[in-house]
């Protein structure tokens, strides 16, 4: 394996390092994706409980249906991670922001993200 160039480890680095872009704290990821994972199906548990204790006694196909049509009639509750921002992606979007707001020279900036889009082949 040949060695990689200092060019290719900062490509590589704008590639393929990820950005936590959620706006939280990234180490509480870890704790926070299995409480998001844990609730929504608690609650789906709890609304299955709740409908299907009203079948207590004997079953009739009327208190069934009706049973079955309150539980179909809300979609279950869901929760899907959300993938981190490549290095590259969350460097523009900084360098865009600052420019935005006023905080440096719009000719200097325009160059700084020509420059990092160039290393990284970021074109958004």
């Amino acid at each position: 394996m040949r060695r990689k160039t200092p060019q290719e480890k900062k490509r590589l680095s704008y590639v393929k390092d990820r950005r936590n872009n959620y706006g939280e704290n990234d180490k509480s990821s870890r704790k926070n994706i299995r409480r998001n994972k844990h609730i929504p199906n608690s609650a789906n548990r709890r609304r299955a409980q709740t409908s299907l204790a009203a079948l207590l006694g004997s079953p009739d196909d009327v208190r069934a249906e009706s049973v079955e049509d309150r539980m179909n009639s809300r979609r279950p509750r869901s929760w899907k991670k959300w993938p981190d921002a490549p290095l590259g992606v969350m460097l523009v979007g900084r360098l865009q922001r600052r420019t935005r707001k006023g905080m440096t020279d719009g000719e200097v900036m325009a160059d700084r993200v020509n420059r990092v889009r160039g290393r990284s082949g970021v074109r958004a």
